[in-house]
């Protein structure tokens, strides 16, 4: 079994889903006490949050690609970010160690052209919405992603960083970001990307009519099939 490395902290909630689903997906698989192999390295999500505010990427690549080493020394065979909007700096991540990362975006792009969904809605934080690097990253793999109008973009972020990551889920603010996917379905979204781990915490298939596509389990489930793989 090969040892998943991962860098968490962007929320501690969303580490925490990573974590626990990691380990009732290889017990699921192997059954008995199996467990995975995991190195965990998080960060301070109130220092890279503030980064984020006042848009200082560089700096955020550099610790982040910083804790990539540290995962690195510690044993792992390949690395995932637990988180969304920090892939921004996915590139300056993987080109810090010599391990592989597993890319959430190709993870996600794999499973669209596997269900027959090549145009999807995406909602997440302001800056996954807002900036390219995801939409492009699924671009690339012929999958068209639709964003919310940019007057829904407040709402899902207050969302993530006001309830979510604090483990907050309200039935009112379910409601609204389901109204927000509808619209997607009619600007013509056939799926739904979970495009943050949180909002896992929130939405779930029975709540809207188009497919879900759960990005964080999805990325899980990829890194067992990789860790087993041996």
């Amino acid at each position: 079994m090969q040892t998943i490395g991962l860098i968490g902290g962007m929320s501690w909630e969303s580490s925490a889903v990573y974590y626990r689903d990691l380990n009732i997906g290889v017990r699921e698989r192997l059954g008995g006490l199996s467990s995975p192999k995991v190195v965990l390295s998080t960060v301070d999500f109130a220092e890279l949050t503030d980064l984020e505010d006042h848009e200082r990427w560089d700096q955020i690549g550099e610790l982040l690609a910083d804790a990539a080493r540290g995962v690195e020394r510690a044993g792992a065979d390949f690395l995932l970010l637990c988180t969304t909007t920090f892939h921004k700096v996915a590139d300056a991540v993987a080109a810090a160690v010599d391990i592989p990362l597993l890319h959430l975006g190709d993870v996600v792009a794999e499973a669209c052209r596997e269900g027959g969904h090549e145009t999807v809605g995406l909602i997440g934080t302001k800056v996954a919405m807002e900036d390219s690097f995801f939409v492009d990253r699924l671009a690339a793999h012929g999958i068209t992603v639709l964003v919310p109008d940019a007057k829904h973009h407040d709402t899902l972020n207050d969302a993530i960083y006001d309830e979510l990551v604090h483990g907050v889920v309200e039935d009112d603010t379910r409601r609204k970001v389901v109204a927000i996917t509808e619209e997607l379905w009619d600007a013509g979204a056939r799926a739904i990307l979970l495009g943050c781990t949180e909002l896992e915490l929130l939405i779930r298939q029975p709540d809207i009519e188009l497919p879900v596509i759960p990005c964080t389990t999805l990325h899980v489930q990829a890194a067992i099939d990789r860790a087993l793989s041996d």
